[in-house]
């Protein structure tokens, strides 16, 4: 599940998880509820010059959709149609968290310290910025490894935020485990940082100093929808005209 601290006008979500399993942050339904819960827990709390800061506790920042679940709901019906059908289902509740996250009125920052996979990656990358431990942990869609295709919002995002092709065909074309430091330089990462702490610290210190900036939320919201018009498009994220209070 995950939890939303309140500081100031910074918000801090965390995924958090009990059992070794729980720390793995599969994206089940249950999980994707409670993220989109909190993301509109802040979005009724914004404020201008709010910003948001994701985190993850244990080894995995988000290891994708959680195929154990899926299968789970296979064997219980019975049924291998079942199960394909409850990991479409996952994918579709999906888009709601990536929409979330991209007409959030405030700027948001991933703190990656552990393992981001497929669509664990994809939950980083709907941030705005990101940071990761350079210690350990890997990016990686594994969607090619376990014979996948990837949904076409997933296509959209990634040809949104990376600007190289060669970039993201070494992410979606060789399944490669990416490292912080080859990560930043593919563009999917902002910073690298020695340890978990450093790379959690450099998101706090990123969004406190965005948020002194003091920007109009709905204006940002606005003009990250127009800056990804294909992925919001597929997502049927809306745009709207905001314009000063004052002139």
């Amino acid at each position: 599940m995950c939890t939303l601290e309140k500081r100031g006008d910074l918000f801090i979500l965390t995924l958090t998880g009990e059992s070794k399993q729980d720390q793995e942050h599969r994206l089940n339904p249950a999980l994707i509820s409670s993220i989109r819960s909190a993301l509109a827990e802040a979005k009724s709390q914004a404020v201008n010059g709010s910003a948001l800061v994701t985190v993850a506790e244990g080894r995995f920042f988000s290891n994708g959709f959680d195929l154990v679940h899926a299968q789970a709901v296979g064997v219980k019906a019975g049924s291998f149609e079942a199960a394909r059908s409850e990991l479409h289902r996952m994918v579709d509740l999906f888009r709601g968290v990536v929409s979330d996250l991209l007409s959030l009125p405030m700027p948001t920052i991933a703190a990656v310290t552990g393992h981001a996979a497929a669509a664990g990656l994809i939950l980083a990358m709907s941030h705005d910025y990101v940071t990761m431990t350079s210690s350990k942990g890997v990016m990686y869609m594994s969607e090619l490894d376990i014979g996948m295709t990837l949904p076409d919002y997933f296509m959209a995002l990634i040809q949104g935020k990376l600007g190289s092709p060669g970039a993201r065909r070494e992410l979606v074309l060789r399944a490669a485990k990416v490292r912080a430091e080859a990560a930043k330089g593919m563009g999917i990462v902002d910073s690298a940082h020695d340890s978990a702490e450093e790379a959690v610290d450099a998101a706090v210190r990123m969004a406190e100093e965005l948020g002194k900036r003091g920007w109009n939320g709905e204006a940002y919201a606005g003009i990250r929808k127009s800056l990804f018009p294909e992925v919001c498009r597929l997502l049927g994220v809306k745009n709207q005209v905001v314009l000063p209070s004052k002139f």
